[in-house]
């Protein structure tokens, strides 16, 4: 009898441990759904999140990035239908970027909302995600919160890189498949470019926004430039650095996946000095 009772107890063990994470998660997704709940009631507008975490698949343990995709822009899209005309939208933005088209399609749907848009960033927002950014009509900013350049990459090269080839290099020196690469550079750009330059219209001044628009996607950095506020300010974009509490408070609820010891730890509590002596 004892025997067996150690054998349920064992096999329940077994049990709680796998449905644990389940658990967590679904009590994770209700506080997400507590949290946005109460900015949305406090500002009086749509919350949006668009957050990439670097996740590890199960099995093998591969560390895998997310980017944004098709799937993205597609939930984007439904959600700011849901807002009415008059609704502000929130986004909050925390991403390496991802696909240019995607990334378009959700700064276009931006761009074309009649209510304000604002979009934070309490840690970054790069490529993809500064696209989107530049649609909104007002950007926040954690102090050391970055954006980064629009440049496009072809696969993992560069196309401002490649267009520099033609420039140093004779034609007859340049083998056919970077000559190809160099056009769809050059093409890739163009486009980028124009696609900036028509999210920033009516946010900046135009021939302010055509320059901010050359500025980030004509490869003057490299990819992953972090554009801290104050230089996002510099070069003209309408940014702040006053980022709500309740955006700092939700991130937190999107914990990186990890099997690890965490490399960061401390007590997540303000420090209170300690009340003087009396008497």
């Amino acid at each position: 009898m004892d025997q067996l009772n150690i054998g349920n107890l064992i096999w329940l063990f077994f049990i709680l441990s796998a449905l644990q994470p389940l658990f967590q998660r679904k009590m994770l997704e209700g506080l997400r759904r507590r949290q946005l709940s109460k900015m949305e009631k406090q500002r009086g507008s749509r919350v949006i999140l668009l957050v990439h975490r670097q996740e590890t698949m199960s099995f093998l343990g591969f560390p895998v990035m997310r980017y944004i995709d098709i799937n993205d822009s597609e939930a984007v899209l439904r959600a700011i239908h849901t807002a009415g005309n008059d609704t502000p939208i929130d986004i909050i933005l925390h991403t390496p970027g991802g696909m240019v088209i995607a990334a378009t399609q959700i700064a276009r749907a931006v761009k074309a909302h009649p209510g304000k848009v604002t979009v934070f960033v309490p840690h970054f927002a790069m490529s993809g995600g500064t696209l989107i950014a530049l649609a909104a009509d007002e950007i926040r900013m954690s102090p050391f919160a970055t954006l980064g350049p629009v440049d496009p990459q072809l696969g993992n090269q560069p196309a401002a890189s490649l267009v520099e080839v033609l420039k140093k290099k004779p034609i007859k020196d340049i083998d056919d498949q970077t000559l190809i690469n160099a056009d769809m550079g050059a093409k890739a750009i163009s486009q980028v470019q124009k696609t900036a330059a028509e999210l920033l219209a009516g946010t900046v001044p135009e021939e302010k926004a055509r320059a901010i628009a050359q500025m980030l996607s004509e490869g003057r950095w490299t990819h992953d430039y972090p554009i801290f506020c104050d230089e996002a300010a510099e070069i003209g974009l309408p940014v702040s650095s006053d980022m709500p509490a309740e955006v700092i408070e939700m991130m937190a609820l999107y914990p990186q996946a990890t099997q690890k010891n965490p490399s960061v730890e401390y007590l997540p509590e303000p420090i209170r000095k300690p009340r003087g002596r009396q008497g």
